[in-house]
């Protein structure tokens, strides 16, 4: 019994051995099946195309993926360069040339050259000197290097002053076009509902409406155009001064006591100036009718004191003549 325990134990795990290893191998040629490999070195070659297409499809993955990640971010400004912004430039300069007229000419010649044009021109001559105020539209593209022509007239290459003005108008830009959007759709709903109107009343009200908006929108325009020729055009206003002209009017003087007692002499001045004006312009008629009236009081006064005299003289005699007889 007990040899037969063994032997049977013996057939049982020799056959649980057999049947692993039958399971192994039928494993690994359903793996290899399933791989097509036939052989070693075969084995590589079909590989090659599957690892190129894969880097392709996680590119189109991640580029799939990237748009439905950024539809979550928030929207941001743009971010506006300096050439891109809307800026209106102007300035002024004053220079000291030789001869103002010619000096003039070349400011006009370098405005032209310059694609600009004259906005205007003051022309002064005196026996102080000459003077000439230009006013000068350029591209604002060409402002800084117009100027710089300008220093260039001065004498010995010289300029009395410059100032230089910039004002950055974005934003109002930005807004009016948005405005000027929002005003065009309200005026082409106006003229949809104008053409849809059934009574008397209501096309009225609708007329009245619809011109309104085209107001309001015609202005907006119109600020639109004002600054985008303020920011196309730059303004430059140039003075020019002969050697013998002043820079500005004598009477600037800085604020202080100096200046106050300067100005209450020159009033007093200008009041006694009017004064003595005043009675030379009287004179004349003091010297024709005051001196007959004058003579008149004069006479008047003497003829009195005539009559008064023997009035007060007579009693006299009468009061010595009654002491007499006493």
């Amino acid at each position: 019994m007990r040899i037969t325990r063994l032997i049977t134990a013996a057939l049982a795990a020799g056959f649980l051995l057999t049947t692993t290893a039958c399971g192994a191998d039928s494993a690994d040629n359903a793996a290899s099946e399933s791989r097509g490999d036939s052989g070693g070195a075969p084995a590589v070659a079909p590989a090659q195309p599957n690892e190129q297409a894969a880097p392709a499809q996680g590119a189109q993955d991640q580029a799939q993926v990237a748009p439905a990640e950024g539809k979550n971010e928030p929207a941001q400004a743009p971010d506006l360069s300096v050439d891109q912004r809307s800026i209106i430039y102007t300035g002024s300069i004053t220079l000291r040339v030789e001869n103002v007229n010619e000096a003039a000419a070349r400011t006009v010649g370098i405005a032209a050259g310059s694609g600009g044009f004259v906005g205007g021109d003051n022309r002064n001559s005196d026996n102080g000197g000459a003077n000439a105020t230009l006013t000068l539209r350029v591209p604002a593209g060409k402002f800084s290097g117009v100027v710089d022509q300008l220093a260039k007239l001065g004498k010995d290459g010289k300029e009395e002053s410059r100032e230089i003005n910039t004002q950055d108008v974005t934003e109002e830009t930005v807004d009016l076009d948005a405005r000027i959007k929002v005003q065009q759709a309200r005026v082409d709903s106006g003229r949809r509902l104008l053409g849809q109107a059934k009574s008397l009343n209501d096309l009225v009200m609708l007329e009245r409406e619809v011109a309104t908006r085209e107001s309001d929108l015609a202005s907006l325009e119109a600020k639109k155009r004002r600054l985008a020729d303020l920011t196309a055009l730059s303004t430059i206003t140039v003075v020019l001064l002969s050697p013998a002209a002043q820079v500005g009017p004598p009477g600037d003087e800085p604020p202080g006591f100096l200046a106050g007692l300067r100005g209450g002499w020159n009033a007093l001045l200008a009041s006694l100036g009017v004064l003595v004006t005043v009675l030379g312009a009287l004179l004349p008629w003091l010297i024709v009718v005051g001196v007959p009236v004058w003579l008149l009081i004069w006479a008047l006064r003497r003829r009195r004191r005539t009559v008064v005299a023997p009035a007060t003289a007579t009693p006299q005699p009468a009061v010595a003549a009654a002491a007499g007889d006493d």
